[in-house]
């Protein structure tokens, strides 16, 4: 399953992944305060049905809602002590949304563990890797297509991370920082950093999620492209800065925006292009259309050639 991901990459394939979990979950629904994991077993159907939107609004890749399902960051809620439980039910309902369209790819979601590295915080570099190896072998148990570490800010977490998917998982691996501070992450990360930092590493794709803005992410892929590290870019922006409406998020980059901003970030040498944070499946929809022409077989869509 892996050498599709890899495969359709190397082959020129522009990929276009899926919008926000939690943002759309709300909207759903979801309360104010309750883990998005959580719906994993509580609603189902409904973590099916927004894998099912974003698949037909034309996303090739769908993630699974198991963003905070670390053992470290499940461990003072419900779910403590069944984190491969909730991984690979979690895996169970992407797969089955995207069993009905051919070549959609499943991505693990792996996010951060919501501590800092000793000896600014608790964590310690034996404690992350065992619990990302715990959480990338139930997600390759399960069956995903790619791995993706995302939002990740700090150097130290995001290498330990990378050690324990590799003690227990030989599944391609993608790594995705958020740079919102402009241009560098909330430790100081730069692109150019990142690049030296995990290129070299044996990752399938590197990359940036979340963020502050369209623009600044457009900068920070022209400072990944910069580099000619020769490492496939993956960038989910986004769609702009929350505005609060009582106790709820609301995005205000409409899906023309965000559609427009995904060529052009695509034309810096964005490879895998989607939405993070208030990005809904009409945004999806709208960059799939920006993306490609509506000549596919069975439905699915075809690239078409870059102006």
């Amino acid at each position: 399953m892996g050498k599709n991901f890899v495969g359709r990459l190397t082959a020129g394939e522009i990929l276009i992944a899926d919008g926000a979990t939690a943002t759309n979950y709300q909207q759903m629904g979801m309360a104010i305060g309750v883990a998005p994991e959580e719906w994993i077993f509580d609603e189902p159907d409904k973590v099916r049905g927004l894998h099912r939107a974003f698949i037909e609004a034309g996303s090739d890749i769908i993630l699974t809602d198991t963003f905070g399902a670390t053992s470290l960051r499940l461990r003072e809620s419900r779910y403590t002590g069944r984190a491969s439980d909730l991984n690979r039910a979690a895996v169970a309902l992407a797969r089955e949304a995207a069993s009905t369209s051919p070549g959609i790819l499943v991505a693990g979601s792996m996010g951060p563990t919501g501590l800092l590295m000793q000896p600014l915080g608790e964590l310690t570099p034996a404690a992350a890797v065992d619990a990302y190896a715990e959480q990338a072998a139930a997600l390759s148990e399960g069956g995903v297509d790619v791995l993706l570490l995302e939002t990740f800010f700090a150097l130290d977490e995001a290498v330990a991370a990378i050690e324990g998917v590799r003690r227990s998982s030989a599944v391609p691996l993608v790594v995705s920082f958020s740079f919102d501070r402009g241009t560098r992450t909330m430790m100081g990360l730069s692109p150019t950093r990142v690049v030296e930092a995990i290129g070299p590493l044996d990752v399938a794709a590197i990359g940036a999620n979340c963020g502050r803005s369209l623009e600044d992410m457009e900068q920070v892929v022209h400072e990944f492209t910069a580099l000619k590290a020769g490492i496939p870019l993956w960038i989910k922006p986004n769609a702009g800065l929350p505005r609060m409406v009582g106790d709820v998020a609301h995005y205000d980059t409409d899906p023309a925006e965000m559609a427009e901003f995904a060529r052009r970030l695509i034309d810096a040498g964005a490879r895998v292009v989607g939405g993070c944070c208030g990005s809904s499946p009409e945004h999806v929809r709208a960059i799939a259309a920006s993306v490609y022409d509506r000549r596919g077989v069975g439905g699915r869509l075809q690239v078409r050639g870059q102006d």
